[in-house]
């Protein structure tokens, strides 16, 4: 490497500009234009997370290179767009925050975001948010949610910043770890990071009233330093478009019915309509959860609307 050159960690961007956390301090980068001219897809070439090789340009840093990514969260960047937009790179571990109410995340949009990271192989731990909201009335639905997870091989964690409850467990968890946090707009994302350390500053959102939905007060994912690791807080994600996951390998990433696939009749079963498929009875007998059978051939169905 040149001697005006070094490396860091992307740890903000605007879009335009770019803060680089080197051993030397902070820089405010910008991208070199051909960065932006290989053939990639994505709305972001540069992320959050990204390991990146800048130099010294006039009087601000520009980012050179890009080096190999471990793993990243990306998701279509519109309804049946060919572009892709990457969340974040470089992920030890993502917390997903879903909500039973005030707002309610959709089951859809669980599953979606769960496929991504079984994917591109980011461990995941989902959180049920607002744990202090769950009357008696919610309380079945909120012990069916946390058994349909924990069924298909996911932790679930009650998290309540009211009473603290799963504050500790999660602040243990994200220790030497670089974090993602990610959900709807609402959820919760911001209140976490905030308890876990206060000193972050970071702005909460209320509830819209009219839709029951969180508003945007995070516009670009930012990471912050945290227990010798660190979380990533990211804008709240209204959809979840999957992209670049091939039809015959989508089974693959709902791991409850990747146990069962080879006991079905036909190697290469789709799991919609063959005689003899393990995963189709299961779900009939219950042992597979009809909501999550459901996002997978939702799934199938969006992926063969994007490829006409």
């Amino acid at each position: 490497m040149q001697q005006h050159q070094t490396e860091g960690i992307v740890i903000s961007s605007t879009g335009s500009w770019y803060e680089v956390a080197t051993e030397a301090g902070t820089l405010n980068c910008r991208i070199r234009g051909r960065l932006r001219l290989k053939g990639i897809r994505s709305t972001n070439p540069v992320v959050v997370g990204d390991r990146v090789v800048v130099e010294p340009d006039g009087d601000s840093s520009v980012i050179t290179g890009i080096l190999p990514r471990r793993n990243y969260i990306i998701r279509r960047a519109s309804n049946l767009s060919k572009e892709s937009h990457i969340i974040a790179a470089n992920i030890d571990h993502a917390l997903l925050i879903v909500t039973l109410s005030s707002p309610t995340t959709p089951r859809e949009f669980v599953d979606r975001f769960l496929v991504t990271c079984e994917a591109y192989k980011v461990p995941v731990t989902i959180v049920l948010g607002k744990a202090d909201l769950i009357d008696s009335e919610a309380h079945d639905e909120a012990e069916e949610f946390t058994a349909i997870y924990n069924d298909a091989g996911y932790n679930v964690i009650r998290l309540s910043s009211v009473t603290g409850e799963g504050i500790d467990e999660i602040r243990s968890m994200l220790r030497n770890h670089t974090t993602l946090v990610a959900g709807n707009s609402g959820v919760g994302k911001s209140t976490l990071i905030g308890e876990i350390d206060p000193t972050i500053d970071i702005r909460i959102g209320e509830i819209s009233d009219s839709h029951q939905q969180g508003k945007h007060t995070t516009t670009f994912s930012t990471m912050y330093p945290l227990d010798g690791g660190y979380i990533i807080d990211t804008p709240g994600i209204k959809g979840f478009g999957l992209i670049d996951i091939d039809d015959k390998e989508l089974c693959r990433y709902f791991p409850e019915m990747m146990r069962l696939s080879p006991e079905c009749r036909f190697y290469n079963c789709t799991h919609t309509h063959e005689p003899g498929c393990a995963v189709q009875e299961a779900v009939k007998e219950g042992r597979i959860a009809w909501s999550r059978y459901e996002s997978y051939l939702k799934i199938l169905d969006e992926d063969d609307k994007y490829r006409k």
